[in-house]
């Protein structure tokens, strides 16, 4: 017998889990999470009683690629043995989550049934939350530690959302603050922005009528402060000069 694998968003919030993806996860024979709040959590063990955390595959100060490997070979342990597996992940389940991505690569490559399923995003929140249409002006997006890294052009009149600012820097799992590197961010974006500009902090709200967290500050005057391992920075189009 042939397992498979289903790989679901759970979005933000519980409220925003798809009917899709809540027949996947009602329907699977091994179910596995990975969820940013106590009720989604709840609601995927509603659906599935019997259902496994993947959040102890990671470890206090271990490379986070220890702890993906680990949920890559959890997940596809049963569909090898023919089992109907889903994962479900926090958000979209293609965005920023390389365990999802690399499960379902590797499951295709040894020709296991493998497919996603989407999820509602932190982007989209953030879209909606600050009334922002990406069309307008055209938006960029990085991760913070890739952009930091590579150093990509920008485009100061385009919207720029740099994600994960909270852990630039950091290649281990660790409940500490944000990094120093945050600093170098800046100075980065100093290169594009004037030190005045206007950009915001943000957090989507996982929980039905809890607004979620904006905060607005100048670039020169963004610090560790300000973000959280859970912040967004959006940085909105400079006005042409």
């Amino acid at each position: 017998m042939t397992g498979s694998l289903v790989v679901v968003g759970t979005g933000i919030g519980a409220a925003q889990l798809t009917t899709e993806a809540r027949a996947e996860l009602a329907g699977a024979d091994e179910v596995f999470f990975l969820v940013g709040d106590p009720v989604s959590e709840h609601t995927v063990l509603e659906l599935a009683p019997s259902a496994r955390s993947l959040a102890d595959c990671y470890e206090e100060g271990r490379s986070r690629l220890i702890a993906y490997e680990r949920m890559v070979e959890t997940i596809l342990a049963p569909a090898r043995a023919g089992r109907k597996v889903c994962a479900a992940f926090y958000g979209h389940p293609g965005m920023l989550v390389h365990p999802s991505r690399e499960a379902i690569g590797r499951a295709r490559a040894e020709g296991i049934e493998a497919r996603m399923l989407p999820g509602i995003s932190a982007l989209d929140c953030l879209f909606a939350d600050l009334g922002v249409d990406p069309a307008e002006a055209g938006c960029q997006t990085y991760e913070a530690g890739d952009f930091l890294r590579r150093r990509p052009a920008v485009e100061p009149r385009a919207a720029l959302v740099l994600w994960q600012v909270g852990v630039v820097g950091q290649a281990t799992h660790s409940a500490a603050g944000p990094p120093r590197a945050l600093a170098a961010l800046v100075d980065a974006l100093l290169e594009s922005y004037p030190p005045e500009h206007e950009l915001v902090v943000y957090e989507a709200s996982p929980y039905p009528g809890v607004a979620p967290l904006v905060v607005r500050v100048g670039l020169g005057a963004l610090d560790a402060s300000a973000v959280s391992h859970r912040s967004t920075v959006y940085v909105p189009p400079r006005a042409p000069r």
